[in-house]
């Protein structure tokens, strides 16, 4: 089968066996691009890359993939925290396993997620992403009628202005750095911020855009921090502490005492056929999967998250 692996500084379609053991056997439809990925392909793996996965198993249930397997044992685990689970890093699908940006791929049964009528598995490989927004805003608090504002107009903080309204949120704004992020966030119904906000989403991992939430939040409010920071990244710390912000990191998904975030996140894709236009923007075969990371790459070419189609339906 045709599989793509990462080959730095880029990748390249590979033929690998279909793999065998444990779990569900997938079809995958879509396979979504993740800046995640670009860090696995510069820290020198050699792995088959994907985690954004969609598709469908061999007796025909349409599934998403729930990327964060965890040990299912231990006490985060049986709690509902597997995103936190010891084994989560070490098995980080394209890095530190095999990934399944590929024609078959196979899964544990309890991180296949089944698909609400009505969404398509070619476009559900973007239920994972969107649930890693939907639980950094449910982490940080966001309730009805509260004030919103996104910082960073990438996929993950285009998702977010979707999963704050998803909870409530009475407004929601976005300041984003390209034109097509701000026409698309004005197509999820954000506005431009002005004033305080209740809760600030930071999903562009800069410092200066820390610097910004920090600025945006009110006195006693909470920022959600979904960007990834290099260690070296200074903390507006005179900010934070005379404000008295409360500071949720954000990290993949859980359970929660309704369900799962990813559980969640399709359902909101399902609800609103919209979101999928809103986010998905390039679509290429696997045999194109390099001019698809090229895409992705570029953040001057209005994409936002591209899908890679191992299987089309």
């Amino acid at each position: 089968m045709r599989a793509v692996r990462s080959a730095p500084p880029g990748v390249e379609v590979v033929d690998i066996d279909v793999p065998e053991g444990p779990g569900e056997l997938v079809s995958i439809r879509a396979a979504s691009i993740c800046s995640s990925d670009f860090s696995y392909i510069a820290h020198g793996s050699t792995a088959i890359i994907g985690h954004e996965l969609a598709g469908v198993t061999e007796d025909g249930r349409a599934v998403a993939v729930e990327a964060i397997f965890g040990c299912g044992e231990c006490e985060l685990c049986e709690t509902g925290r597997y995103n936190l689970c010891p084994t989560t890093g070490r098995l980080q699908l394209g890095m530190g396993v095999d990934g399944g940006m590929s024609e078959w791929f196979r899964v544990p049964e309890h991180a296949l997620v089944d698909l609400p009528e009505g969404l398509d598995p070619a476009n559900a490989s973007i239920v994972e992403p969107l649930a890693v927004a939907w639980h950094a805003c449910a982490l940080a608090g966001i309730e009805d009628g509260m004030r919103v504002a996104v910082i960073g107009g990438g996929a993950l903080g285009l998702m977010a202005v979707a999963a704050a309204k998803d909870l409530g949120a009475g407004e929601v704004a976005i300041e984003a750095r390209y034109p097509h992020q701000i026409e698309r966030g004005e197509r999820l119904g954000a506005t431009t911020p002005t004033g305080r906000y209740d809760v600030v989403i930071e999903a562009a991992g800069s410092a200066s855009s820390l610097k910004q939430a920090m600025t945006l939040v009110q006195r006693g409010g909470s920022v959600g921090v979904l960007g990834v920071f290099d260690p070296s990244t200074e903390w507006p710390f005179w900010a934070w502490m005379m404000k008295e912000v409360r500071t949720f990191p954000s990290v993949g998904y859980s359970r929660h005492e309704h369900g799962r975030d990813i559980d969640d996140a399709a359902r909101m894709l399902a609800a609103d056929p919209d979101l999928v236009d809103t986010f998905i923007t390039h679509r290429f075969p696997i045999e194109d999967a390099a001019e698809a990371f090229r895409v992705a790459k570029d953040k001057s070419s209005g994409a936002v998250r591209v899908v890679v189609e191992p299987q089309p339906s």
